[in-house]
């Protein structure tokens, strides 16, 4: 797959590299192209560096990992995305998100062409999505969102990050659950002390 990264910080560098090692072809959009977090990551030769619009534009999947302030302004960067998709793995956190949004996806289907959007890679820190694996155990992800076509390149990246599984939770209306479950990842992490190396698996019986 041809994948434009928009945020090339924790969330996006994890994906960036795993994706990268398995072949996909990685083109960070950056408003720099000379100076931007992330650079490390065009020692692999399957990522290129490009402009924002450049990036879109050459690749069919676009992942979101930028801070949620700043969602709006970000999606109106991306150009044209008819017939693209886009996986927002980004959270309001704090009450600190696009103006008059409850999430993030919402904010970005309402200011862009593609209706093929959906949340995912938001429910875990960036060190699962570095190495997923627990022991014998590999985490499972969840995606949502209306679009089909989105929700199944979503779960198949998700396998290609080193992820075991990632279960589809249901359509747009989804969209806030999914920031709510994130909440309680960041909730047992970082305010009950339970410390980051947590993660979730569905088991079945």
């Amino acid at each position: 797959m041809k994948i434009a990264i928009i945020g090339t910080g924790n969330v996006g560098s994890a994906l960036a590299t795993n994706w990268a090692n398995k072949g996909h072809e990685i083109n960070l959009g950056v408003r720099d192209v000379n100076n931007f977090k992330g650079k490390e990551l065009l020692s692999n030769t399957n990522t290129n560096v490009y402009t924002i619009a450049e990036a879109v534009k050459i690749s069919n999947i676009i992942l979101l990992s930028t801070p949620a302030p700043s969602t709006v302004e970000v999606v109106k960067s991306l150009g044209d995305t008819s017939g693209k998709i886009i996986i927002d793995a980004m959270n309001i956190v704090m009450n600190k998100g696009p103006h008059e949004y409850k999430n993030t996806t919402d904010a970005i289907l309402d200011n862009t062409q593609t209706k093929d959007v959906v949340k995912c890679f938001n429910t875990t820190g960036f060190n699962n999505m570095q190495n997923p694996n627990y022991g014998d155990l590999k985490l499972d992800l969840f995606v949502a969102g209306d679009s089909e076509k989105g929700k199944q390149v979503a779960i198949q990246l998700a396998k290609d990050a080193g992820f075991s599984e990632c279960y589809n939770i249901g359509g747009n209306d989804k969209f806030e659950l999914m920031e709510q479950f994130a909440w309680f990842w960041i909730n047992l992490a970082m305010f009950q002390g339970q410390g980051r190396e947590i993660g979730f698996k569905l088991l079945k019986r």
